[in-house]
C-alpha cells in the first residue's frame, strides 16, 4: 500500500531506502548531494575544459597557433585536475557526484590529447606550417591558395618520407 499524504517526506533523511542486497549494491544509501565548494570546482573544471575546446577551435593563424595550443593544452591540464579532484572530494566525503565533473573530465581528455598531438605537429612540421602560413597570407585568389595547399601536401609528405627514412635506418 503506498504511503498516505502524512507519511510522505521530501526530507533525504527520512526517505524510506531500499537495504542493499545481493545484485543491488550501493542502493541502500540515499546520495547526499555534493558541499557547494566540490560543485564549484566542477563547474569551473568543465567551464575551462570548454575553453580549451574553444581555443583549439579557434585556430586559423599559423603564426600564433602554437601558443593557442599550448593554452588549450593548459586549460585542459587544470580542467583535469579540478574534475578528478571534486571527484575525488565527493568520493570521500560519501556525497553524489558533483555536476558536471566527469563531462569535465571526458572533454579535458579529448582536450589534452588534441593538444598534445597538435604540439607534435607544431614540433614536428613547424617549419612547412610557417611557409604555409606566409603563402596563404600573400594568396589572393583561390588558384593561389589551392597553390599553397599542394606546396604544403608536398612538402609534409617529403618531410615524413624523410622522417620514415631516418627512423628504419
Amino acid at each position: 500500500m503506498p504511503p498516505s499524504d502524512e507519511q510522505r517526506t521530501d526530507d533525504p533523511s527520512r526517505r524510506a531506502t531500499v537495504p542493499p542486497g545481493p545484485g543491488r549494491p550501493g542502493q541502500g544509501r540515499v546520495a547526499v548531494p555534493a558541499e557547494p565548494a566540490t560543485q564549484q570546482r566542477a563547474v569551473a573544471a568543465l567551464l575551462l575544459a570548454l575553453l580549451s575546446l574553444v581555443g583549439l577551435l579557434s585556430l586559423n593563424y599559423m603564426q600564433r597557433g602554437v601558443y593557442l595550443v599550448a593554452y588549450a593544452l593548459l586549460a585542459s591540464l587544470m580542467a583535469m585536475w579540478l574534475a578528478v579532484s571534486a571527484l575525488t572530494r565527493a568520493r570521500r566525503g560519501r556525497t553524489a557526484r558533483p555536476r558536471g565533473s566527469v563531462t569535465a573530465t571526458v572533454i579535458a581528455a579529448i582536450g589534452i590529447i588534441l593538444s598534445t598531438v597538435m604540439l607534435l605537429a607544431f614540433a614536428v612540421f613547424g617549419k612547412q606550417l610557417a611557409e604555409y602560413g606566409r603563402c596563404l597570407g600573400a594568396a589572393s585568389t583561390p588558384s593561389d591558395q589551392q597553390t599553397c595547399q599542394s606546396e604544403f601536401i608536398h612538402a609534409v609528405n617529403r618531410e615524413l618520407t624523410t622522417l620514415r627514412t631516418n627512423g628504419s635506418g
